[in-house]
């Protein structure tokens, strides 16, 4: 399969039969987020506690006091803690947050009201760009209109709508019933008096909990909420239900990335960063192999908070 260059910061690749055969890159430096980023990015999480000893660390320019302040954090406690108080596990922390301080603070960024800030700007601009090249790949192998997908962890329906516009027939997931509500306002507003338009079907609902067949099974930026163990589950899951393609994006491991998301464990509280978990794309290709898929096609999404890998299987 021919490479398919769909943007300017995105591009799909076909699988590579051998070793050999891999074209060399230079490895692209990116410059690490400033102190005054790294704090809007913690005032755009909940109860943020940035004190003055981390930013010291942060702006300090020392890996070794970077080094020794990350082992210092301890994410996974916090998860723990979360989980505690609202009496379950990481898919129990998603949907309290999702359904309260979280729905609030993601409606505005998947939105277009201009009350966000500088970090907030740029995760809309990469999840955007995300659900545009998720467009451009399915209507490149063909019309939707008349194929079954399936949107899973819809949030505020984003995609739905598209694909909605499109004639594809959507049915639409989320573990949020307040995501869900939104989306289902949204849809309304958007494709109201469009003629030959279904309105898509929504549900609350969480990844496992969904049943039925379709052709198409999209799943973005869902799997950051979970460990890699759940997350085999979960695309098992989503393969059976897909009878032609299925597509998911994750935010992936990498020795940078990884980085970042350490940084932002520095700033204590009950926050996203927390809760992010990033996947190693050879652990996603694992677990579809696992139940007999292949990944055809892949890409990287990237801003300057915003990172995820996007395959189509």
């Amino acid at each position: 399969m021919a490479t398919t260059a769909l943007s300017s910061a995105f591009s799909f690749k076909a699988r590579t039969p051998s070793f050999s055969n891999r074209r060399r890159t230079t490895p692209q430096v990116l410059p690490l987020p400033s102190v005054a980023d790294l704090a809007a990015a913690a005032s755009s999480m909940p109860d943020p506690n940035l004190d003055g000893t981390t930013v010291a660390i942060v702006g300090g320019g020392s890996l070794a006091a970077l080094a020794a302040a990350l082992s210092l954090s301890d994410p996974q406690k916090r998860r723990q803690e979360q989980a505690v108080a609202v009496g379950g596990d990481d898919k129990a922390v998603v949907r309290d947050y999702f359904n309260n301080s979280g729905f609030q603070r993601w409606k505005k960024i998947y939105g277009d009201t201009d009350e966000v800030n500088r970090v907030q700007l740029d995760i809309r601009l990469g999840h955007s760009k995300t659900v545009e090249n998720v467009m451009k790949m399915l209507l490149d192998e063909g019309p939707l209109r008349g194929v079954s997908v399936l949107d899973a962890g819809c949030g505020t329906g984003c995609l739905s709508i598209p694909l909605a516009k499109e004639g594809a027939l959507v049915y639409a997931s989320d573990i949020s019933a307040a995501m869900v509500a939104e989306a289902e306002k949204q849809a309304a507003e958007a494709l109201e008096g469009m003629e030959g338009v279904q309105m898509p079907r929504f549900d609350v609902n969480d990844l496992e909990g969904v049943r039925g067949k379709y052709d198409t099974v999209v799943c973005l930026d869902v799997l950051i909420h979970y460990p890699q163990e759940k997350a085999d589950e979960m695309i098992a899951h989503l393969a059976s239900l897909a009878e032609n393609r299925l597509l998911l994006s994750f935010a992936p491991k990498t020795l940078y990335y990884d980085l970042l998301k350490r940084i932002g464990e520095l700033f204590p509280g009950p926050s996203k960063a927390t809760r992010a978990y990033l996947h190693a794309e050879a652990d996603v290709e694992r677990a579809l192999q696992r139940v007999g898929w292949k990944i055809q096609k892949r890409g990287l999404i990237t801003t300057q908070f915003y990172f995820s890998r996007l395959v189509e299987a």
